[in-house]
């Protein structure tokens, strides 16, 4: 029987994930405060999850939710395309991508938390 092509966690990615969760900014630190164990509708979230060669900030596989937290350097033409190429990829395979600002999880993290439950009802 051949084995189906599975696309997540890819092995020639694993240092790298394990690289950005031991090195994790402060906002990806605080919002992981609020999404571990699954605090929000009993729901598991990963962090810095690979889906091809996209590493995601964090990743809900049973509602195909990812979230993104996005800092300074995301905060130009060339970054944006990127991201909004890697969004629509991402999309065509059924993950919803959400984007936040780093600043958003200190000043309003229920804005973010609110944002997953609502996904969550549609």
């Amino acid at each position: 029987m051949k084995r189906k092509y599975n696309h997540q966690n890819k092995p020639h990615l694993t240092q790298k994930r394990k690289f950005l969760r031991n090195n994790s900014t402060k906002a990806e630190i605080r919002l992981w405060q609020y999404v571990k164990n699954k605090q929000i509708n009993g729901l598991k979230f990963r962090r810095q999850y690979s889906i091809y060669n996209f590493i995601l900030d964090f990743y809900c596989p049973a509602k195909k939710i990812a979230i993104e937290l996005d800092g300074e350097i995301h905060k130009n033409p060339i970054s944006e395309q990127k991201d909004h190429q890697r969004d629509f990829l991402l999309e065509k395979l059924g993950i919803k991508v959400l984007r936040f600002e780093n600043d958003m999880v200190f000043k309003n993290p229920e804005i973010i938390v609110n944002a997953i439950l609502d996904h969550i009802k549609t």
